[in-house]
């Protein structure tokens, strides 16, 4: 609305200059030119009858030519002025009236998270305070992205996040914490301005590159989180775990019981089997409790479902369990040499990568757009010509470590077709990229978006709840009223769920032996296991 009252007064401005103008000239050329004079207030007269259409031609006809011509030129000013303003003045005027008019504040909320900005990353977030019933508003800037947002029924006040006025309106003076996740420069500011107004709230900020967060901290943050660090030891950990003797991604649920994330590989003794025919259950001694099919996770998974190089399983089981299964699921080329491993990307995701490679002694090739004393190749890493003067014909990995999700998805194409064997372990921005990801032919996919809602989750909730930050799929801590007295079994919970109990936490032991005989207790913490969407419904229906 300020934007279009500077736009009328700028308008109001210039039709007067115009109008005093044609006033002045008509005046001179009625007295000059016509011989008729006419004093200066009848002349305005004339130029405000012409311009708003409402005259007649009081003084017509006008003996001179250059009156005519003068007259004719005040007519079509006074068009082109009317017409002007439609779009300018009036329509958008019309527009603000009939649009959704998004509140700049909102009432009775408190014990709330105030989260800043509507990135990818954020909605994530939401996603995570939904599951656990934690009441959240956003302040948008944007008034286009804030009205999308308020007409998705999202809780949503429009307003600069790093202004006292936002943020007093998005209610920061009750809230359990706020959560700045905009841009490095601009968090500081919110950080700074959300304990201007309540000192006591609980601030949590993202940085994108971990050496400012200092900054952040200087300005009062009580958490930095660096969730592109932590994304690119995960990436690496992916590859480092096929050819080392370390399991890499544990989740640790009870004394020696975890739950792990470990992907097919290509050429390993179960790749080509279905789940059926690998009998890991009968091998090993591992539950698998759900897998990835090309970016699609089940669970229970289809007996029948083949297991491939772009499967990634999620099993339960001992320490030494695992470590059998890992054996299963590496490539036995893998088991005497480590390969060459191609980095693509040199941001600061890609960074972290080299260095969890470097401290195992994985050799690496890093291609980059832009030149550095760490960078092999400097190239397009969509050009075939640039992966193979990287040596993609003789690497066993690569990671694609790209900001830009489209980027990443065509040279997972072009390594798919130059390289059919190699493993491809990417990053993804947002979560709805993965399964394209993981259709153009990547092996392991994880979203950024996702790792930072986890995160952010994580620091804003009162307890340790979220278990899993860097893994696909949602490993919490919860309780479920809507379970007490009945079993598993006649829950049901996996088919309507989408999620898996894995162990239940029941006064100071861990129980991971449940058959769908087990019965829950009302004062039960029930560890389970399931993709966000399935968290969510898991704590809709039983929480």
């Amino acid at each position: 609305m300020n934007r279009w009252l500077r736009r009328v007064a700028m308008y109001a401005a210039v039709l007067a200059v115009v109008m005093l103008g044609y006033a002045v000239a008509y005046d001179f050329g009625m007295s000059f030119f016509d011989g008729r004079p006419r004093s200066f207030l009848r002349s305005l007269q004339v130029v405000v009858e012409t311009f708003t259409t409402t005259g007649f031609g009081s003084d017509a006809p006008w003996r001179s030519p250059v009156m005519n011509v003068l007259v004719i030129l005040m007519d079509l000013t006074g068009v082109i002025l009317i017409f002007l303003a439609l779009p300018v003045l009036v329509f958008p005027a019309m527009q603000e009236a009939l649009s959704t008019s998004v509140p700049t504040s909102v009432e009775n909320v408190s014990d709330h998270v105030v989260v800043c900005g509507s990135t990818a990353r954020a909605e994530r977030l939401i996603d995570e305070l939904d599951s656990w019933d934690v009441d959240h508003v956003v302040v948008e800037p944007d008034r286009g992205r804030a009205t999308d947002l308020y007409e998705d029924e999202y809780t949503v006040v429009h307003a600069d996040p790093d202004s006292i006025e936002g943020l007093q309106g998005a209610g920061v003076g009750s809230a359990r914490a706020v959560v700045a996740d905009v841009s490095d420069e601009l968090d500081t500011s919110i950080i700074l301005t959300a304990k201007e107004i309540n000192e006591d709230v609980r601030v949590v900020s993202v940085v994108e590159e971990p050496s400012r967060g200092r900054y952040h901290e200087l300005a009062g943050a009580d958490e930095v989180l660096s969730p592109r660090t932590l994304m690119g030891e995960s990436l690496a950990r992916k590859v480092t775990t096929a050819v080392s003797t370390e399991l890499g991604d544990t989740i640790e649920v009870g004394e020696d019981f975890d739950i792990v994330e470990l992907p097919v590989r290509r050429g390993s003794d179960i790749a080509g089997a279905t789940l059926a025919e690998s009998g890991l259950r009968e091998r090993v001694g591992v539950n698998v409790i759900g897998a990835w099919f090309e970016g699609e996770f089940q669970t229970p998974p289809d007996p029948d479902a083949v297991l491939d190089g772009g499967t990634v399983l999620l099993v339960t089981g001992r320490g030494d369990q695992l470590e059998q299964l890992r054996e299963l699921t590496v490539a036995d080329v893998r088991a005497f040499a480590s390969g060459e491993t191609i980095v693509a990307g040199y941001g600061e995701v890609g960074r972290q990568v080299t260095e969890e490679l470097d401290a195992v002694g994985v050799p690496h090739t890093i291609i980059d757009r832009q030149d550095h004393d760490r960078v092999d190749i400097v190239g397009d890493v969509t050009e075939p010509e640039t992966l193979e003067r990287a040596g993609v014909d003789d690497a066993r990995s690569v990671v694609l470590a790209l900001p830009d999700d489209t980027t990443a998805e065509f040279t997972t194409l072009v390594l798919r077709d130059l390289a059919p064997d190699i493993e491809i372990v990417a990053r993804a921005e947002e979560m709805e990229a993965t399964r394209k990801m993981y259709r153009a032919g990547a092996d392991y996919v994880l979203s950024l978006a996702t790792v930072t809602g986890r995160m952010a989750a994580s620091a804003v909730l009162d307890d340790e709840d979220v278990i899993s930050l860097d893994t696909q799929v949602d490993v919490v801590r919860t309780r479920a009223p809507g379970l007490a007295g009945r079993t598993l079994g006649d829950a049901d919970v996996r088919n309507r769920t989408g999620c898996t109990v894995v162990a239940v936490e029941r006064d100071d032991d861990v129980i991971t032996d449940l058959g769908p005989e087990f019965q829950v207790l009302a004062d039960d913490a029930l560890i389970i296991a399931g993709t966000d969407d399935g968290v969510n419904r898991f704590t809709d229906l039983l929480g």
